[in-house]
């Protein structure tokens, strides 16, 4: 119908052309004209019409373009590789609407949420969840991950988290109109304070204030943990394993906590392996230590990602006093007074220490290798 109106119109229009230009007179060619008028008035909306769905198509390719192909996932990590690792200046985004302070990547829309944290968890370790199913966690702060929610507001349907130096890496989902289209953004992370905690704060607070970590605790039977390693264990460690448990400082200590997620890093499962194997073969790869259960033998603790091993002297009956000692080939040895927390922090903070991380990263983090930070 709309088209044989336009098609009509056209007709007048001519027609009133025609008549326009063949008139005898001034009256004639006036009423040609006022004849023609609403005809041309038609086509002139018409032809502005088109010209908008021109624009609007234009638009919408664009955009299909822009999240429908474009980064693979391979190009996704390489992007935020750089982002978090390379790339100092404060992040600004281009999209419409959002502030400073975080970029959104352009990410294909044909990766699967779950494809994309499992891309990210393959470089960055297991994420925290800020949202699901439309419901963001109410008690995420700046320290836990709320730079990530805030560019999207009451749209967020999906969102994990990661922390890596001064960057959060976030991945997910959020509504766009009568979609929902998946997100994967670097922002800012506050670096934590250290500096108002009291003078007499404990070595774990220190550690934990650090790296900003705000995770739930959890409860060990610490009881049934030292009947079966046959000994009491340092009371900041057990701080360490209830409050971070099992993952890496910085991406690179791994602390090995009881009943973790991953075997080699299960505390009591590798003090009984060691001890399996030492009495198998001897203890000549830890000279001039021997292995717990042996009197003073090293308890291992942690490891590093440059197969670094961080254990116990275990001498005398007061765990909390026994020594650190450190190798990283089991041939050189190097013995630090003072407990495992205090060990930590001092790597993530001294510059002069033989281990330090403050050498490379100015902002620090913990990442949980479990399934839920």
């Amino acid at each position: 119908m709309n088209r044989l109106l336009g098609y009509a119109m056209c007709w007048v229009a001519v027609m009133g052309v025609i008549t326009l230009g063949a008139g005898e007179d001034l009256s004639d060619r006036l009423a040609a004209l006022v004849a023609a008028l609403p005809a041309w008035g038609y086509i002139g909306f018409w032809v502005r019409r088109e010209i908008r769905a021109i624009r609007e198509d234009g638009r919408l390719a664009r955009e299909r373009r822009r999240w429908g192909k474009l980064m693979d996932r391979g190009e996704l990590l390489d992007a935020v590789t750089m982002l978090v690792g390379r790339d100092t200046r404060p992040p600004e985004c281009g999209e419409r609407g959002h502030g400073a302070g975080h970029i959104c990547l352009a990410v294909s829309q044909e990766l699967p949420l779950a494809d994309l944290v499992d891309a990210i968890n393959s470089r960055y370790e297991s994420s925290r969840n800020l949202a699901m199913g439309g419901y963001a966690d109410p008690t995420v702060d700046a320290t836990t991950g709320r730079p990530l929610l805030v560019p999207f507001g009451a749209d967020v349907v999906d969102m994990r988290a990661w922390a890596h130096g001064s960057r959060w890496i976030g991945a997910g989902t959020v509504r766009a109109g009568d979609d929902v289209r998946r997100v994967v953004l670097v922002a800012e992370r506050a670096v934590p304070d250290v500096a108002g905690l009291p003078a007499d704060a404990t070595w774990v607070e220190r550690v934990v204030a650090v790296t900003g970590w705000a995770g739930e605790p959890r409860t060990v039977d610490w009881a049934a943990v030292e009947e079966r390693l046959g000994t009491r264990l340092p009371g900041d460690y057990k701080q360490l394993a209830e409050i971070f448990r099992d993952g890496a400082f910085d991406a690179y200590l791994s602390l090995y906590v009881p009943e973790s997620g991953n075997r080699s890093m299960d505390f009591v499962g590798q003090a009984e392996y060691l001890a399996r194997f030492a009495a198998r073969s001897g203890t000549s790869l830890w000279e001039p230590y021997g292995i717990h259960p042996a009197p003073g033998g090293l308890l291992q603790w942690g490891a590093s990602e440059q197969e670094g091993e961080f254990y116990w002297v275990t001498e005398g009956d007061d765990p909390d006093r026994w020594p650190v000692v450190v190798t990283d080939d089991l041939r050189a040895w190097t013995q630090f007074p003072g407990t495992a927390a205090e060990f930590v922090f001092r790597m993530l903070t001294e510059r002069s220490h033989p281990y330090s991380i403050a050498r490379y990263y100015e902002t620090h983090w913990f990442q949980s290798y479990g399934a839920e930070a």
